[in-house]
Formats: C-alpha cells, sequence, structure tokens
C-alpha cells in the first residue's frame, strides 16, 4: 500500500465525484470525521432490480462501518449474504440563502461510502459492537441497562462494512453571488446545528435517575 492510500481513497468511477470538483474530497481523515459526526445514515441496496434506502444508525471503528436490524429484515438478509452497499452520511450546517434562487444552496459535510457487508456472527464481536455504539450514544449507559436475552441476540443482526471506497463532499462557504451585491433582498448563511433538548422521562416514571442521557460522542450541545 503506498503512503497515498494509507491517507486517501483512490477515485474511481464508483466513488468520483462529477460535479462541485471544488467541494470533492477522499481523504480518509476528514472521511471519517463526517461519518463520526453523526450516527444517523442511509442504507442503500438492490433487490430484484428495485433500489431501496434505508435510515438507521451507524457507528465506525477503523474502516469499517456498522450498524444493526432486525435479523429478519430484508436489509439485514440481503446484505448479510455480501451483496454491495452504499451507504451515505449527512450534516447539514446551514441554509444558504442568495439574492436568487438559482444561487441559493446549503452548507453541508457529507460522506458516500461503498462495499460488501458481512454478518458478525461471533458472540464476543456481536457484544463489543453493541456496547461501543451504546457507549457513543451515552457513554455509561450500557453497563446499566437489563442485559440482552438470548432472544433479542436472535433478533438482532448487525453487520460490518468494509470500506472499499469512499469520498466526502463539503460546502462551507457564503453566497456565490457577490456581483448581485446590490440587489436589494438580504443575502447570507443561516447556521444550522442538531442539539439535545431537555429530557422527558418516561410515563411510568423512572426507576433511577438519568445518569448520562445528556453526554454523548457526538457532541451535541442541550437546548
Amino acid at each position: 500500500m503506498t503512503k497515498n492510500e494509507d491517507t486517501a481513497f483512490a477515485a474511481n468511477n464508483r466513488n468520483r465525484v462529477r460535479r462541485g470538483l471544488k467541494r470533492a474530497s477522499y481523504d480518509k481523515n476528514l472521511v471519517y470525521g463526517i461519518i463520526d459526526s453523526h450516527f444517523l445514515c442511509h442504507v442503500g441496496f438492490e433487490v430484484a432490480g428495485q433500489p431501496y434506502v434505508i435510515p438507521t444508525s451507524h457507528w465506525r471503528e477503523g474502516n469499517k462501518l456498522y450498524w444493526h436490524g432486525s435479523s429478519k429484515s430484508m436489509m439485514i438478509r440481503h446484505l448479510a449474504k455480501g451483496n454491495p452497499a452504499t451507504v451515505a452520511i449527512t450534516q447539514l450546517d446551514g441554509l444558504v440563502l442568495a439574492r436568487s434562487a438559482f444561487s441559493t444552496s446549503v452548507n453541508y459535510r457529507s460522506v458516500v461510502a461503498y462495499g460488501r457487508p458481512r454478518l458478525v456472527e461471533d458472540d464476543d464481536a456481536f457484544n463489543y459492537h453493541m456496547e461501543r455504539f451504546f457507549e457513543m450514544l451515552a457513554p455509561g449507559r450500557w453497563s446499566e441497562l437489563r442485559p440482552m436475552t438470548e432472544t433479542e441476540r436472535k433478533a438482532t443482526g448487525l453487520l460490518e462494512m468494509e470500506i472499499e471506497d469512499a469520498s466526502a463532499k463539503v460546502r462551507a462557504d457564503p453566497p456565490g453571488d457577490s456581483d448581485e451585491a446590490d440587489f436589494p433582498v438580504w443575502a447570507g448563511v443561516v447556521p444550522i446545528s442538531m442539539g439535545q433538548h431537555t429530557p422527558e422521562a418516561a410515563p411510568e416514571g423512572e426507576a433511577a435517575p438519568l445518569k448520562h442521557g445528556l453526554l454523548n460522542a457526538y457532541n451535541l450541545p442541550l437546548r
């Protein structure tokens, strides 16, 4: 593996960005950073000529993506066979309000990754990755939860996907119509960010105080 392959995904016909080239990057650190900045992704795959896109939660370790779902779901059953998948992660950072509809845009950070998932069948690996995911959502909470039953374990499918190809695309700019600054309408960026709100206890009441619900690996602010 060359030094460049260590730090960047090679651009090819599958992952090459064809529009907005100045916003494209294949740098692995940038790709990984965007993947790690959020836990919501969309998984795309095709079954018998019909494309599907399923939203789910993901996490990463090294160059591998993980997500889970019902072991009986079409997504898990299809991708567990080694069929190809495309995973997209997007962070929306702002509305870019320009002086014309044509120039109006959004600021964003996005990644599209490609690979062939496999089912994680080893129990130790399964437990390790599930704990890691929940600890990212709310550090320290996994050890407090009721242990997973054997029935629940069988009902949960965990997929692991080596990232074969990926590319990132980022826009973090003001409106691109400064040449029309004399037109009498406000132009600029309206920032958008995701945050946590005050926790709402289950209707039956809390059995113990909430310890970790406002902490997470994504640094989401309390709103």
